[in-house]
This record gives structure tokens, sequence and C-alpha cells, in this order.
């Protein structure tokens, strides 16, 4: 490879050096581990503080010294020549059971010939896609971008390698050409090049690939991430900081296209040094998207309020679906901002290399590129280049911004105008600005950040890995196919029923906000899921919660009599029914909001789940919003649903009954007759009716289901408590004595809502804790080792239950979830073991970071990469402030008794 640069100072790993790491595959039971506590005196039941850099086998590999710049104690920390042992592979039909094969093949064939017609007559890519799953890459990173605006992962190796540009599609794709390099320059000579990428492609074969990974790490803790090269035999390290705005309860920033990496250059020698870091990005992915020419490069320069901005703009005019790109850096004093504006991306790449290698800068030519022809790539660089003194210290400021202000979804029919546009314009312009922005605020951002997460990090009594789970599971938000739209005002219906008088200004003033179910099963706002999801969006952008339950609200009074096959049954039936919560909004590959429930696997009208979920998400949603106006709005539907639900009490006893099929989340498991999942999420739902119908006045309500919830609590109790836990189900089959991981997924979100307990309380006590031991003994110890969570089913004498494709399946959103639960009836330690099986197995053991699945076995496959219901780690932090919050309210209890005497219980009418 000819560098230009002498051999004794190029330093890399050739492919026969290199090391095996350490084999990171056991299953062995995992702990919290005992660590000292500032506290003098810690509840046995509280997790105990850990090791910051709690990265286990993941930095084995690494062999250098350096810590990097300010790089954070907490986070996810990998080597960059970790290997990962174990190599999964996606679920598939070879996967299930002959008894379980058998079960669904109706379903299987019907399946075949929808997708078939999906694919070969319609062309479009099916919601689900069971024969074409996402293979397995442990290559993934923080994304960048903000919410709503599509995203670019930058996997934890440096490469740009997942794209979600268009709106909820995906393409996972690593592009060569998207690079670092850096040059070294002592006394006018370089001395040192190297592209910082570990990959050894066919293209650019100038350039000087094969960096040594055993020398540099990546540190996540999302919104922001450090990758922290230390350059062998030059005594410099870099340390590359990604930033992107994700910041709570800001409905501005958060939503901008945008990513800023910093790139601080610490000299550790004697000598002086100029430094230059050259950012190179092609235009587009080099796939059938750019084929057909016409891309077209351009430089910029911007000075506004004293600052300025230099850099490329990369012009994909693309339909339906055009954006331009904007790499750029921030021109100081000290720094020196240089551009080359096109070279072939699929060629060798000298001319560019050796103009970076001359002088340490790039020529710089005046005036836009040539449109690109047809089949031939195009790229662009920008160089940041500095002087850096003897054991000093100098940083280079870059960012990437693409600009795609109007969408279209997959069948084309509507315009749409992402959110940002409200704030830099719609007209396809606004690159520069952006790219300006963000590097005048960036720093403002970092401020915010911190403030936001230190209470956390500096919580000595959390456990490491909760730290990095809390935070980086949170990537979902973004980069979970995600759009945030602006709501035209004549897009909405003149009259609605009920009145919902709070919708307009909502939807006016925070817009419309979808994530998919998961980036491989694409349905937008998934409501039996986002149940779970939800408390990220309710605790963090609560005015973007509030916004998706009007759409649901507004949904679930519509109908849709189109009829349609259903996949599992194969009966006809129609699209949506009125007053029944939808399952999802649509798909991003047809009209969501105006063609809603894209999945057709079941009617789920029938479901006995998603009714009762939107129920007890109201009230969760007006009990830590304080929103009356919005509980008002919701109370109408809330009789809606709730009406429609009362069919499946059949026999009339307050308890309803699930219909012998799969009718609700978990939807590959039958279920028959009084349940412990459904029967619970009834009995909570009809507790929030009460305190809803006390709140608005409607005696005659409450009065109702008060006498509902009464016979219903008799009934769940006779005919599903057995002395241990809640039984799966009442029906005559052996699976029904099953251990069912989240049977007390009621009580969670009664507890989440200050129910649940004393005047409030639903199950007894004394049950559901020794239901969640029963579970922590049978479906989290007895499982695995007790390594991998929660299983969802076990047999009461500790075997999985594999009656269904999924009661043998670990489901991570479910168990963060559980954890919450344990958390809030006083089984901490179980709660964070229970947890951090499920953290160390995705993202230590499989490799699995930044697309937790949503589903797991014990050996051999994952189920659908990157999903939403892992969200759910955040009701474990509100479990552990409102535990905080209880103790507090203990020591001054004794103050307001004498306040409190005489006093009305119960909740207060709304005005």
């Amino acid at each position: 490879m000819g560098t230009g640069v002498p051999a004794s100072e190029q330093i890399s790993c050739a492919k026969g050096e290199a090391r095996c790491p350490e084999d990171t595959g056991g299953t062995e039971a995992v702990h919290v581990p005992d660590c000292e506590s500032p506290e003098a005196s810690r509840s046995p039941n509280e997790p105990g503080s850990c090791d910051p850099e709690d990265s286990g086998q993941l930095m084995a590999s690494y062999e250098g010294t350096a810590r990097g710049y300010r790089v954070p104690p907490f986070g996810w920390r990998i080597c960059l020549a970790h290997e990962f042992a174990e190599k999964r592979k996606p679920f598939q039909a070879n996967n299930v059971s002959l008894s379980n094969l058998v079960k669904h093949l109706g379903m299987g064939l019907r399946y075949l010939k929808w997708w078939y017609r999906k694919t070969q007559v319609e062309k479009k890519t099916p919601f689900i896609d069971m024969f074409n799953c996402v293979p397995l890459r442990q290559i993934y990173g923080c994304p960048l971008g903000g919410i709503g605006g599509g995203t670019i992962t930058r996997g934890w190796r440096g490469q740009f390698c997942r794209w979600q540009l268009d709106p909820g599609m995906y393409q996972h794709r690593t592009v060569i050409a998207d690079q670092f390099t850096v040059c070294l320059r002592r006394e006018g000579r370089t001395v040192y090049q190297q592209v910082l990428s570990l990959e050894r492609p066919s293209v650019l074969r100038s350039w000087n690939w094969g960096l040594c990974g055993y020398f540099a790490f990546y540190h996540a803790l999302y919104p922001r991430a450090w990758t922290v090269y230390q350059l062998p035999g030059q005594n410099v390290t870099l340390t590359c900081r990604q930033i992107t705005p994700i910041l709570p309860h800001d409905y501005q920033d958060s939503c901008l296209p945008v990513g800023v990496f910093v790139w601080d250059v610490e000299n550790e020698g004697d000598e002086a040094l100029d430094v230059s870091i050259m950012f190179s990005m092609r235009n587009g992915l080099g796939d059938g998207d750019d084929a057909s020419g016409g891309l077209w490069n351009e430089p910029f320069c911007l000075e506004r309020d004293g600052q300025t901005v230099q850099g490329l703009l990369l012009h994909h005019p693309t339909v339906p679906n055009p954006y331009t790109m904007a790499v750029a850096a921030r021109l100081t004093a000290d720094t020196t901002v240089t551009h080359v504006t096109a070279f072939d991306p699929d060629g060798t790449g000298q001319q560019v290399w050796q103009d970076l290698l001359q002088d340490g800068q790039l020529d710089s030519p005046a005036g836009q590129s040539t449109p690109s022809q047809k089949g031939v790539g195009i790229a662009g660089a920008v160089c940041v280049s500095s002087k850096l003194p003897p054991r000093g210290q100098c940083r280079l400021e870059f960012s990437l911004a693409w600009d795609m202000p109007k969408i279209m979804f997959g069948a084309k029919g509507q315009v749409y105008h992402r959110r940002y546009t409200r704030f830099f314009g719609p007209d396809g312009d606004a690159a520069p600005a952006l790219s300006h922005y963000a590097l005048c605020r960036y720093a403002d951002w970092e401020d915010r950040i911190s403030a936001w997460q230190s209470p956390v990090l500096d919580d000595r009594s959390l456990p490491a890995w909760y730290k990095s789970a809390l935070f980086n599971e949170l990537y979902f938000v973004a980069d979970g196919g995600t759009v945030w739209l602006e709501v035209p005002e004549d897009s909405l219906p003149e009259e609605l029923e009920g009145g919902m008088c709070q919708l307009r200004p909502i939807l006016r003033d925070y817009g419309r906000f979808g994530y998919l179910e998961g980036q491989e099963y694409r349905m937008y706002n998934t409501y039996d899921v986002h149940f779970y999801a939800s408390f990220a969006l309710i605790m963090l952008w609560p005015k973007l919660e509030l916004s998706l339950q009007y759409d649901m609200a507004l949904a679930t009074l519509k109908e849709d009599l189109t009829r349609r096959r259903y996949l599992m049954s194969g009966v006809m039936g129609p699209v949506k029914r009125k007053n029944v919560i939808p399952h999802d909004v649509g798909d991003p590959d047809d009209e969501p909001w105006l063609r809603i429930n894209a999945y057709l696997i079941h009617d789920t009208a029938d479901w006995k789940d998603l009714n009762l979920k939107f129920v007890l998400q109201v009230y969760r949603d007006y009990y830590l919003t304080g929103d009356q106006s919005f509980l008002k709005d919701m109370w109408p539907v809330c009789l809606a649903v709730m009406e429609s639900e009362m069919k499946f009490d059949k026999d009339h006893d307050g308890l309803i009954e699930n219909g012998g099929y799969a009718d609700q989340t978990y939807d590959g498991w039958v279920t028959t007759g009084p349940s412990a999942y459904c029967g619970g999420l009834w009995l909570a739902a009809v507790a929030v009716m009460v305190q809803v119908a006390a709140l608005c006045g409607a005696q005659d309500v409450q009065n109702k289901f008060a006498h509902i919830l009464r016979r219903g609590q008799e009934a769940y109790e006779r005919l599903l408590w057995n002395g241990r836990y809640y039984n799966y189900d009442s029906s005559s089959q052996p699976q029904s004595r099953s251990v069912m991981s989240d049977q007390c997924a009621g009580q969670w979100f009664l507890r989440a809502c200050g129910l649940g307990e004393g005047d409030t309380e639903v199950f007894p006590t004394p049950h559901v804790v020794r239901a969640l031991q029963t579970i922590f003994e049978l479906n989290v110890q007895a499982f695995a080792g007790g390594g991998m969570g929660a299983v969802n089913g076990m047999q009461p004498h500790g075997v999985p239950d594999r009656s269904s494709v999924q009661s043998d399946e670990v489901w991570v959103g479910v168990v963060y979830g559980l954890a919450a639960t344990m958390i809030q009836e006083g089984l901490t330690r179980e709660g964070f073991l229970t947890a951090e099986g499920c953290y160390r197995t995705v993202w230590e053991r499989l490799g699995l970071a930044f697309q937790t699945p949503e589903a797991y076995c014990q050996q051999r496959v994952f189920r659908s990469l990157a999903y939403m219901r892992p969200l759910s780690i955040w009701a474990m932090q509100l479990a552990l402030q409102q535990q905080q919050e209880k103790k507090a309210s203990r020591q001054i209890v004794g103050q307001d008794r004498g306040l409190s005497k005489g006093a009305k219980s119960g909740p207060k009418e709304l005005p």
C-alpha cells in the first residue's frame, strides 16, 4: 500500500497477528457485587454499588494505557479488538418444535401466500418479514440524530452502518468511504497517516487501513459516546466524543437531525506536532438509490454571531424524499478547515490520500462538483488542522447534519413536514444552519445531558450495569424508525366526539409522534408493546406521550370496515372496529395514521389487553403529569373501551375470560378462560375507573365499577391463586399451572399510579410478594443458571414451558417491567438481579448492543432485533424514585397527622 509514510512509523495490526480474545459465552449466574457503600447501613434489599468500569471481558483485549479525555466512568465499554464468541441466529421456522409447527401450519401457509403477494405482486416490504430477518451484526453503537428526523448509527468500531433516513425504513449497510482519518506531521513532514478503522476493504486501497484495535476502545453512554485511540509509537491519544441532542423535556433541540464529533488530541511527547483529522463521507449509501446519478457536492461557509462554520453539502435529490447532507467543521483562531469537493468512493482514493499526506490539508477547490453520472458514486471530505504543542492538547470539531424536511411514506399519498422544520424551515436549504447551530450549541447540550444523568451516575447505591442500561436503552426513542411530524390544522376533524378540548393544542404545539414496534416489526405505536415502553416517554418527554395518547384516542373512535383475512385464524373480518383500541397506527411503507392496524396476524378487536392498557396508561399519565384537562378528555374514551371490554366477562362474575387463542400481547401463547395476565390487567383497569369516576364526579359510574371490582377480585383469587403464584390461566391444559413472569403486570401499573396498596389494594400484598418470590426462584434462578433474566413461562417443577413458541423465550422489556414490580414491592435486590441477567446477556455476551431484541431463548436464537419494549427499564427508575419519595415522606408523616384528621379519603373531583 502506497501511503508515503515510512514503514517504521506505520503501525497497524496485520491479519496474521490477530489474537483471540477470551470467551465470553458462558451462562454462569451473575450477581450484584458487594461493594462498599458510603452509607453506614443498607437494607439487604438494596443493590450494592459496583466498579464503574464494569466491562467484564469486553475490555480484556485492550493493551493500551490511555484512558481518554474526560471519558466518564459509567457506560458500555468495549475494546475495538473484541470478538464476541457467541454467534446466534434469528428465530426462523426451523426453530419451531414439531408440535408447535403443526399448530401453526395453517397460519404458515396463509402467511406464505400473503408474503408472496406483498413482495412479488405489490412490490412492497412485509411489515414482518419472516423469510428475510436482519442477520446478526455485532457492530452497532450510539445512533446520531435527534428524535424523529432520521438516524445514522455509527458502530463501536467507527463504521457508519445503519441508516434510517426514509421514515421507518432501515438500510443495514456499512459505507466504506465514511471515515475519520488522522494525519500527524513533525517538522513539516508527515510521519503518520491512518484511517481510524479496522476495515481492510477492496476499495480506496491507497488509504492506510487496518487500525490496530488493541490500542483503542469505545465507550457509550447515550446520547454520547467516546472512542479513544492510542496511536502506537506516536505519543498521541485521540478522543472522539460523539454528541446527539437528546434532551429530556426539550421539544426543540431534541428533534434536530444532527450529530457532533469533538476530537480532543493529546500530545504526550516532547515534540510539537501538526495534527489533522479528515472526515470523508459518501453522497448516499452506494446502493440502488444512488445509481440514477445526479448527485452533487458543494462547499459552504456560514458566519453568524461571530462563529464560522465551513464544510461540504452533499445534495441527494432522489425522489420521493430528497435530502442534503452537511459535513462541517468549526473554524477557530487555532484551526484551519479545508476540503475536497468530490472523489470516487469506489476507486483507489489515491488523489485525496496524497493530497492530505502532502501537507496535512486538502486542496479546497471552489465551486460545486459536476453531477454524478448514472452508476458512478461521489464522495467528499472536510479536514481540520491545528498545531499541537509538546505535552499539549487541541480540539477539532465536526458536525454531521441532514436536511430531509418533507417526507412521504411508502404509499406516497401525503407530504409531511418533520418537526425540526418549525425551527429551520421546510425549504431544504437548512443544512448549513443546522451545522452551525449544532457546533455552537453542543456545549450547552452536554451541560444539560450531564445535569440530567448525574443524579443516577453519582448514586453509589446503583450498580454500574444499571447506569449503562438505563441510558443506553434510550437509543430506541430516536432510532425506532421514529418520526416526529408537524400536524396541519386542516388535517384534524372538525367535530370530535366527546370533546377532547386539548387535542388540537397538543398536536399543534407538540406534533405527532410515532415509533416502530421494532426495526424488524414495522408498525407505528404498537399499543400493547408501548404499554411497557411508554415509561420512557412519560418520564422524559411527557408531551410526546400525551400526543400519542390523543392520536390513539382519535383512532379508537374511528372504524374501517374493509374486510381482510387474518393470518392466524383464516377468518375474514374488518380492519378496525369502533370503540376498541387499535393495535397500531400503520406501516411506514403504507400510509400510517390514515390506514391503521397494519398487523393482520390476529383480529385485535377481540384482544383482551389493548383496551385495558389504554385505561391504565391514561391514569398513569395523569398521575405523573397532573394534567387534569387530559384526563377529562380521555374519560369518554375510557368509558367507551371499557364498555367494549365488558363483553369478555361472559359469566358476569366480574372477571373477563380469554378466548382460547393468543388474544393478547403474547400473540403466540394461547390463553383460555380467566388468566393471570389479562385478568390482572382487567382488575387494575377497573380499579382505575373507580378512581377516575370519582375525579370526574360520576358517582353512578364509580359505584358500578366498584361493584365489578369486588366481584372480580373474589373470582380472580378463587380461580387463579394456588398458594404460591397465580396460575397462567384456568384451562384444563397442563400449561395452565405455568408460572408466568408477567403475571403481576396489573399490580405493576397500579403501583406506578400511586395505587395498589392500603385503601386502594386490589391484589392482596402477601400474594403479590409471594408470586414475585416464586417467579424469582423458578423463572430467574432455575433458568440458565440465573444469569439470563426471567423466562416467560416456567412449569412448577422448574422446567421451561415449551407449549408455545413464546413461553420459553425471555422478553427483555417484560423482564425490566418485572424488575420494576419487584422494586415496588420491596424486593429490590431480586429486581436488580433479574434485570442484570438480561443486560449481561444482550450487551456483553450476545453482542446486541443498540439493537436489544424483543426475545431470546436459552440457546441458539434471538428474535426481532432493535425492539420497543426494553424502554420499560425506565419503569425501574420510576420505581426507585417513588421508593425514595416514600422514604422521605415517612420522615414527615408525623407532622401531618393532626392536619389529616377528619379529611375525606379518595380523590378530589376535577373542576
